[in-house]
């Protein structure tokens, strides 16, 4: 599984990198707080309408021991979208660091 860190993920947001950042949870999860720029993504239906092969790909969910993103990352690559990671982290350590995210539970 490639992954990436949250030093790193911070880098490519600051920068805008052209990625699609994908919070693999749940619509309420998502509502109540998010990564900014993150889109929702809960199903491979979804994924394939959403996301392009050629996209570089980084999913994340709650936490290293949250399935969500584990689930998704390998449904996504043996898709055919070979450019994907996983934040393990998730909007835990995301939060904990400090950075900034949106929905209705980040006031």
């Amino acid at each position: 599984m490639n992954t990436i860190d949250r030093e790193e993920l911070k880098a490519k947001l600051d920068s805008g990198d052209d990625f699609q950042l994908v919070m693999t949870l749940n619509t309420w999860a998502f509502d109540a707080t998010h990564i900014p720029g993150s889109l929702n993504i809960t199903n491979p239906a979804d994924a394939k309408q959403q996301l392009s092969p050629d996209d570089e790909i980084v999913v994340y969910c709650t936490n290293p021991t949250c399935v969500a993103s584990i689930t998704a990352y390998h449904a996504l690559y043996a898709a055919g979208f070979k450019n994907t990671r996983r934040y393990a982290g998730g909007i835990e350590d995301w939060i904990e660091a400090g950075y900034p995210v949106e929905g209705a539970g980040s006031t």
